[in-house]
């Protein structure tokens, strides 16, 4: 078989690399929400409890060379390279990158598991503006969200039985991802069926069950919320719910980072650093289990996304079709690559 592509582009959020680059990443991460410096500062504290730098890039190249080893093993040797949201290098600077390397068919895969805006659309718009701003006449392919994939699951169960293995009494198991505003969960699927929350729900029933667990033994929880008091999010926050179970008589609780495909700032800090104190100050026994990382099931998953992907069109959910998210800001949908059909609908250039 001959790999239709010159290169894979994997797109994700980005992350400061030391202390100075801290707030520049906050301006750029919430930009057009009318956030004060001297909030940032504040939020900016978690990434200086880590030395000013977000583990995000390290193991995003964790990931990618085990990525590239897998397909490297299949014949496959192609090169990898990272364009950021919020950090360098941005998704521009690997568009002309990949033009400048002589690269015209490029298969992208996002670090994000599930259908959203920010998770999927979003990347997609940064995606085509990048392509504006370069003149680049790269043909871009997106993998879509992966999370109900055979391997992601796996490797998910796999992190849960490690968990309960080292965890004490019978532990109460939170499952937890990134809490998002209702109406953007409401806007992240057609007819109800792919919806962010409906996709971790269905993921969350399939680990635990695999897992062993009693339908009472695990429920679903939410971290880093953000924005305005006022607007609703996905709730329960963690946090809260864990001082709720403590309450009831629960003595110990295992977290699994489930919305998460790897340690970025949302697990350090939310959940080994925040959480982990609302469980010690609760007299709660916490374990944390493992994202899927570099797991061999979710890292062959990923492999056999690339080689199956077909030019041209974005693969995966059929969230990722033509107005895929289109709600996750105010106006009309912004132009959005990865997909003949949206170029065929005037959606993109």
């Amino acid at each position: 078989m001959t790999f239709p592509y010159d290169a894979i582009l994997v797109v994700s959020y980005g992350g400061p690399r030391e202390p100075d680059d801290v707030l520049p990443f906050m301006r750029n991460a919430t930009r057009g929400r009318g956030i004060p410096d001297s909030r940032l500062l504040e939020v900016s504290g978690h990434y200086q409890m880590f030395g000013g730098a977000s583990p995000i890039n390290e193991r995003n190249a964790e990931l990618m060379d085990a990525l590239g080893a897998e397909l490297a093993s299949r014949g496959i040797t192609v090169p990898i390279v990272i364009g950021n949201r919020n950090w360098t290098p941005y998704v521009s600077d690997a568009v002309r990158e990949l033009e400048a390397s002589g690269a015209r068919r490029v298969l992208v895969l996002a670090t994000a598991a599930y259908a959203s805006y920010s998770g999927c659309r979003q990347y997609r718009e940064d995606l085509a503006a990048a392509l504006a701003e370069t003149g680049a006449s790269l043909e871009l392919t997106k993998i879509g969200p992966f999370a109900e994939t055979e391997g992601f699951l796996t490797a998910n169960t796999d992190a849960v039985r490690a968990a309960l293995a080292v965890a004490e009494g019978e532990p109460r198991v939170l499952f937890v991802t990134h809490s998002i505003p209702l109406a953007m969960d409401a806007a992240s699927g057609p007819g109800g069926e792919n919806r962010y929350s409906d996709q971790h729900r269905r993921v969350a029933e399939e680990v635990a069950a695999r897992a062993g667990l009693d339908a009472d033994g695990w429920e679903i929880a939410y971290c880093s919320r953000s924005g305005a008091p006022h607007i609703p999010w996905l709730e329960p926050d963690v946090n809260d719910r864990m001082e709720e179970l403590a309450g009831e008589g629960v003595g110990s609780v295992v977290t699994v980072p489930f919305g998460f495909i790897n340690d970025h700032m949302e697990v350090v800090y939310d959940l080994d650093t925040q959480a982990n104190e609302t469980a010690a100050d609760q007299g709660l026994a916490y374990v944390r289990a493992a994202t899927v990382g570099v797991h061999p099931a979710f890292v062959a998953m990923l492999a056999d996304k690339i080689v199956e992907a077909a030019p041209g069109e974005v693969g995966g959910l059929p969230t990722c079709g033509v107005n895929c998210c289109a709600s996750g800001h105010p106006g009309p949908p912004r132009p959005a690559a990865c997909s003949l059909a949206d170029r065929t609908a005037g959606v993109a250039g």
